[in-house]
């Protein structure tokens, strides 16, 4: 039986550091972001059925995200139609993960993973952590990133002490080599001598 790990954190805590530490690892990780591109390009499945819906949202083939943002600072009520095209495209994207993958472990980066109820299917959920002023500074240090910008997603994402609560595992990302320690732990206590 394979061990389904879902892996979240709030911006600027470590969780695309942290998939890759479990990449590095040998365990498969699946990236909602990173569907939702391959759903959003030229070609990708998401194409026909958003540019039904919202034609002015498709650029050469592809959907174009500042469109969508676009349309959706101009009408909220885009973003729940939206969700209705696109999130039975990301699950069905996610069962094809799981069925050609016969690892022990797999993990998946899912960055609102409570706010969508994804803990209802995964085995258990690692929150990635950090101090508020370490978050800051690192999410401040992004290109073009600016303090409202930055206040205004995290008012969009669930409190970090909610998400810690409500994990079953919790890893604290100060540095990297804890981490990657840490991260080691979680991979030995989950799937046993698999990826020893």
């Amino acid at each position: 039986m394979t061990y389904l790990l879902g892996l979240t954190g709030s911006i600027g805590m470590g969780k695309s550091t942290t998939a890759k530490m479990f990449q590095s690892l040998g365990v498969p990780v699946w990236d909602a972001d990173a569907a939702v591109h391959r759903l959003y390009a030229k070609d990708g499945a998401a194409v026909p059925l958003i540019a039904k819906r919202f034609p002015e949202a498709i650029e050469n083939g592809a959907v174009s995200r500042d469109r969508l943002k676009d349309l959706i600072k101009i009408d909220p009520n885009v973003l729940n139609q939206l969700e209705e095209i696109v999130h039975p495209l990301v699950a069905q994207d996610r069962q094809g993960f799981i069925t050609s993958h016969s690892d022990p472990l797999l993990v998946f980066d899912i960055p609102l993973l409570f706010e969508t109820g994804a803990e209802a299917w995964l085995s258990s959920v690692l929150v990635v952590t950090a101090p508020s002023d370490v978050q800051r500074a690192r999410v401040l240090a992004r290109p073009g990133m600016t303090e409202t910008a930055f206040n205004d997603i995290l008012a969009r994402q669930m409190p970090d002490a909610t998400k810690r609560a409500r994990a079953d595992h919790v890893i604290e990302t100060l540095n990297i080599h804890d981490t990657k320690a840490a991260v080691k732990d979680l991979i030995a206590k989950l799937s046993g001598p698999a990826y020893a």
